[in-house]
C-alpha cells in the first residue's frame, strides 16, 4: 500500500512522500517520528499517518495543495461580505485562513470601530438614516477597484442591503474611510459594483419604495413605488465618493437584483437582473397571495440594460429631477432616450455576469434549468435599430428574447451566479442541486458538475469577473454546513469550499467555516496587487484622512489642558507606558483624549480601554486617535493597554480619576455615558 501511495502522490503532485514527511513532520502522538530522514522511514510514517486518520490519496493531495507552511504567505486574498455582521471578512488562498475582519457598518471593539475612536463613530453617525441610529448592516457584495477592467488592489467597496448604504475601504490599511447613506432607497442589493476604471460605484435598489423616504399606501404600489440605479461618482485621488457628482436612474417597481458593468466592447453599459415583474405586494393576512408566490407567476423577468454613458450626457444636459437632494433621471426620460431597455430573462434570476471579453451577459434563473447567455452585440444592434417586441407598462422598450441571446446551456436545478476562468470556461452555482457546474462558454456545453456541501449561493474565481481571469481556484459559498464541522448548536456557520480548477477536472480541496454572518459574495485578488502599509507615517497620522492629525502629539509634548469645551489630554504611548498615565478631571467634565502611538515597529500595536466608560480603541504604530466622553460618574477608573505588547504589558496602565462635584464621593449615574461629538 505504501508504494501505491508514493507513486500516486509523485504522479499527481510531482513530489515524493519523503518530501511531504519532511514538510509536515510527525503530527500524531501515537506515531513515532521518522529516523535519519530516510525516504523509507518517511514513507512508512506517512502511510501510517494516513491509515491512522483514515485519509485517502485524495485527502493527502488536497492537503498538499492547500498547506501553507508557517512563515509563508498565501497567493491570493479573498474579500468576502460578512452578512449580518455588517463587516468584511478577509481570507487567504490556498490556506483558507481568516486574516482579518474589516469593520464597516457595525461597532467592532478590537479595531476600536465606533467603540471609542471618534473618527469612526462620526462616520457611522454620518450614515444614520431618517433620524434613526444605525449600528448594524447586512453586507452583501464587495467589489474591488478596477483599472482597465482588472483589479488594481487600491480600494474595496461594499453595500449594506438592510439600510441602503455604501462603504469605501482603503486597502493601504484595510480601513473604512467613507460611509454613504442613499437618500433615495431603503434597501439595495446590486451594490457595490464598479465600472471598468472605477468611474462609478453602482448601487441598485432591491425592494421598491416611494423614492426619497416618503409615504404611499401599498395599494398605490404601481403608481408611487419605484426602484433606482445609483451611479456614485468616485474620485480616486481623494479616495472618496462625490455625492454632488453622482446621479440615479429611476426604475419601475420591479425588484432589482445583482448588477455588473460592461467591459471592453460593452464598456459604458451596465446590466441588472430583476424579479417580481408581477409587481406582487404580498398581504397574506389581507386576502392576497404571499409575496413569494405572487412574484413567481410570470415565466420571464427583466434584465435591465442601462447605457450609463448616455445617462451621463442627459444628466449633464439637465434632464433630471431632484429627489431628496439627488439628481435623478426620470423613468420616462430613461425609457425614451435609450438609457433603459429590458430583455426577458428566465424567472427569478439571480445574477447578471459579464464575460471577460465583455461580449456576453450570463443570467441564471433560480426556477429555470439553464444558463442564459445574452449577446451584447445583438442587444446593441437591436437597440440601435429600435427593434423591440413591445413595451412594459412604464414605456420601457422590451427586446425579443430569442433575438437578444446567443443561446442557453442546460445545467440543472437552480442556477445562480457565474464566474469565469482563463480557458474559456464558466462556473455556475447550482443552488438546488448543491453543485458547481463547469461549462464551456466557447462550445456552450456542460463539461462537468462537482457536488458541494450544501446549497451553494454565490461563487467566486480568481479574478473571475475581470478581463483577465486567472483560473486556478474557485470558491463555493455554501449556505448550509449541516454535517461538515463540529456541532455548535442550531446556528451553524456558512461553508466556503475551495475548489482546484487548474486541471481538467474540478477537485474539492478544503472546507472553511465562516462563523461571523451569512456571506453573500467574494472577490479573489492576487496577493501581489495589495500594497498594504505596516505602520502609519508620519507619526500621528489620522487613519480616516491619512493625513497628519491636527491633534497629533509629539514625544515630550504630552500635557493636560482645560479649555472651554472640556479637558484635553494630549497622550503618547510606546512600550510600555502611557504619558500621562494619571488623568484628573471633575465629575461632569467632557474629556477629550488625543493619543498618538510613537511606535514604528511592525505589529507593535497598543490598545486603550477605560473601565466602566464603554471605550475600546486600537492604536497601531504611528496612528493617532481621538475620543471624547462625559465623565459623568465620580470614581477611580483604570485604563490599560488592550494588546499584549511587551513583557511589561500589564504595567502599561494608568488611572482616570473623576472627582465628585460636591466632594462627597461616588455619585450614582443616572444614564449611561454617551460619547460626545468632537
Amino acid at each position: 500500500m505504501r508504494n501505491r501511495f508514493d507513486a500516486s502522490l509523485r504522479r499527481v503532485l510531482g513530489v515524493s512522500i519523503a518530501s511531504f514527511a519532511i514538510a509536515c513532520g510527525p503530527q500524531n502522538g501515537d506515531l513515532k517520528p521518522t529516523t535519519g530522514g530516510s525516504a523509507a522511514g518517511a514513507n512508512a510514517s506517512i502511510a501510517s499517518l494516513m491509515q491512522a486518520r483514515g485519509l485517502s490519496e485524495a485527502d493527502v493531495t488536497a492537503a498538499l495543495k492547500t498547506y501553507v507552511p508557517t512563515g509563508k504567505k498565501d497567493d491570493y486574498y479573498i474579500f468576502s461580505s460578512g452578512g449580518q455582521s455588517g463587516q468584511v471578512i478577509v481570507l487567504g488562498i490556498p490556506s483558507m485562513r481568516i486574516l482579518k475582519y474589516i469593520a464597516v457598518f457595525t461597532p467592532e471593539p478590537w479595531q476600536g470601530w465606533a467603540t471609542g475612536d471618534q473618527g469612526s463613530l462620526e462616520l457611522l453617525e454620518g450614515a444614520d438614516r431618517r433620524g434613526m441610529e444605525m449600528r448594524w448592516g447586512d453586507t452583501h457584495h464587495p467589489n474591488l477597484s478596477e483599472t482597465n477592467g482588472d483589479y488594481d488592489g487600491e480600494f474595496l467597496f461594499i453595500g449594506d442591503k438592510a439600510n441602503a448604504r455604501l462603504a469605501v475601504i482603503d486597502l493601504r490599511d484595510f480601513t473604512t474611510k467613507q460611509l454613504i447613506a442613499s437618500p433615495l432607497l431603503e434597501s439595495d442589493h446590486g451594490a457595490a459594483f464598479v465600472t471598468p476604471n472605477t468611474e462609478y460605484v453602482i448601487e441598485s435598489s432591491q425592494y421598491p419604495v416611494p423614492l426619497g423616504g416618503g409615504f404611499a399606501p401599498i395599494e398605490d404600489y404601481n403608481e408611487k413605488y419605484r426602484g433606482a440605479a445609483t451611479f456614485w461618482k468616485f474620485d480616486r485621488a481623494k479616495g472618496k465618493i462625490i455625492p454632488e457628482q453622482s446621479f440615479a436612474i429611476e426604475l419601475p417597481p420591479y425588484m432589482q437584483d445583482l448588477a455588473d458593468a460592461g467591459k471592453l466592447v460593452s464598456h459604458g453599459w451596465a446590466f441588472i437582473g430583476s424579479f417580481n415583474t408581477e409587481r406582487a405586494i404580498g398581504g397574506n393576512l389581507e386576502g392576497r397571495p404571499p409575496l413569494e408566490s405572487g412574484a413567481s407567476q410570470n415565466d420571464m423577468d427583466y434584465l435591465h440594460i442601462i447605457n450609463w454613458k448616455k445617462a451621463e450626457e442627459l444628466v449633464a444636459a439637465g434632464k433630471t429631477k431632484t429627489i431628496a437632494g439627488m439628481k435623478v433621471l426620470p423613468l420616462e426620460v430613461a425609457a425614451a432616450e435609450g438609457v433603459l431597455t429590458f430583455a426577458p430573462e428566465p424567472k427569478s434570476p439571480h445574477g447578471a455576469d459579464v464575460s471577460p471579453d465583455g461580449k456576453y451577459i450570463v443570467a441564471g434563473g433560480k426556477l429555470d434549468t439553464h444558463a442564459t447567455v445574452f449577446d451584447f452585440e445583438k442587444i446593441k444592434a437591436l437597440i440601435d435599430a429600435q427593434d423591440y417586441a413591445g413595451k412594459d407598462p412604464y414605456g420601457v422598450p422590451i427586446l425579443d428574447f430569442q433575438k437578444a441571446i446567443r443561446g442557453q446551456v442546460e445545467l440543472g436545478l437552480g442556477p445562480l451566479h457565474t464566474v469565469f476562468d482563463d480557458k474559456g470556461n464558466a462556473y455556475t452555482s447550482m443552488f438546488v442541486e448543491s453543485k458547481v457546474a463547469k461549462w464551456s462558454l466557447t462550445d456552450m456545453k456542460l463539461v462537468e458538475k462537482l457536488p458541494v456541501h450544501y446549497n451553494i449561493g454565490h461563487i467566486a474565481a480568481a479574478h473571475g469577473d475581470t478581463v483577465k481571469p486567472h483560473g486556478k481556484w474557485v470558491v463555493a459559498m455554501n449556505k448550509w454546513a449541516i454535517d461538515r464541522f463540529n456541532d455548535v448548536g442550531p446556528l451553524l456557520p456558512q461553508n466556503f469550499q475551495l475548489v482546484d480548477v487548474s486541471g481538467p477536472n474540478m477537485q474539492l480541496v478544503y472546507d472553511s467555516p465562516i462563523p461571523l454572518g451569512e456571506p453573500h459574495y467574494t472577490q479573489i485578488i492576487s496577493a501581489d496587487l495589495i500594497k498594504a502599509i505596516d505602520h502609519y507615517s508620519p507619526v500621528g497620522t489620522d487613519p480616516i484622512t491619512m493625513q497628519l492629525s491636527p491633534n497629533a502629539v509629539d514625544g515630550g509634548k504630552e500635557r493636560i489642558e482645560r479649555k472651554d469645551d472640556g479637558v484635553h489630554v494630549y497622550m503618547t504611548m510606546i512600550r510600555s507606558h502611557f504619558t500621562p498615565d494619571t488623568i484628573r478631571v471633575k465629575q461632569g467634565d467632557t474629556v477629550h483624549i488625543h493619543m498618538t502611538s510613537l511606535e514604528q515597529a511592525r505589529d507593535a500595536t497598543h490598545g486603550f480601554g477605560i473601565s466602566s466608560y464603554n471605550i475600546s480603541m486600537s492604536v497601531e504604530p504611528g496612528k493617532h486617535v481621538d475620543t471624547s466622553f462625559v465623565a459623568d460618574k465620580a470614581g477611580v477608573f483604570p485604563f490599560y493597554c488592550l494588546e499584549f505588547c511587551s513583557a511589561l504589558h500589564l504595567e502599561m496602565a494608568g488611572y482616570l480619576i473623576v472627582e465628585p462635584k460636591d466632594g462627597s464621593g461616588d455619585v450614582a449615574r443616572v444614564a449611561p455615558a454617551r460619547h460626545a461629538s468632537r
